[in-house]
């Protein structure tokens, strides 16, 4: 299928790793030009380099997203390097599980807060767009309570809320919004990678819980992201994607 994404220009954080690398490179194999962000420069270079090697339009930049001034120059500065934004892919997350403070404003800052800076730095360049399209990285633990039921699933819960939201608010303004919420996601150094490596029996308790039999790849991920990025869903905007391998049981009214 072709997703009509040749010469779209689009944004990814957490572009470097897992997920958001995937998202980076199945946008650039469908013919946008990409601009990403991490926060390790030397991961950022690196990425860059490599996936400017088949000759796509990338740039890369260190940014720490729950920093606003610079989350904000990055959004312009990429406007600028790209001739505008059509897409805009909130992928990068603080991981943050253990039920403490810190890890409570972590979550806010970065996956909450990081999506909603730059989400109103980009609207003035997607309003100039002709198919502007928003999509936020999500969870299962957003959508169902499971392991990480403290400020990890909350957090996210509350990522699909404000997404919707955008979706209502925006389409006036000819811009979608819609939320990919990834299931359990296997890859080298991930947090499901190092589990499989180091708490081999919590890994197995939870592989159990996958009808599939097995964890998605951060491809399927992108796959999902793409697809509601591109013109082809062009009527979808509010919806959350599930992508988990039928693990989360509760019916999506």
């Amino acid at each position: 299928m072709d997703l009509h994404l040749v010469g779209s220009r689009a944004l990814v954080t957490g572009g470097t790793r897992g997920i958001g690398r995937a998202i980076v490179e199945t946008l650039l194999d469908e013919g946008a030009q990409v601009a990403f962000c991490a926060r390790n420069a030397t991961a950022v270079v690196a990425t860059q380099d490599e996936l400017r090697g088949g000759g796509a339009t990338v740039v890369g930049s260190a940014v720490d997203v729950s920093d606003g001034a610079a989350l904000a120059a990055w959004v312009t500065g990429s406007a600028a390097a790209l001739g505008g934004i059509d897409i805009l892919v909130a992928n990068v997350s603080a991981m943050s599980t253990a039920d403490t403070e810190e890890n409570w404003a972590k979550c806010f800052n970065i996956d909450l807060m990081g999506t909603v800076r730059m989400v109103d730095a980009a609207l003035p360049f997607l309003e100039k767009s002709d198919a502007a399209a928003i999509v936020t990285i999500s969870s299962v633990s957003g959508r169902e309570i499971d392991f990480f039921e403290g400020p990890y699933g909350s957090i996210k819960a509350a990522l699909v809320h404000y997404t919707q939201g955008l979706a209502r608010r925006l389409a006036p303004r000819g811009i979608r919004a819609n939320t990919v919420s990834p299931g359990n996601t296997l890859f080298e150094g991930g947090s499901w990678g190092n589990a499989q490596r180091n708490r081999k029996e919590f890994f197995d308790e939870v592989l159990a819980l996958i009808p599939t039999g097995r964890m998605g790849t951060p491809q399927e991920m992108a796959a999902a992201v793409a697809f509601l990025a591109s013109p082809v869903s062009s009527f979808t905007s509010g919806t959350n994607l599930v992508v988990d391998g039928a693990l989360t049981r509760g019916v999506q009214l």
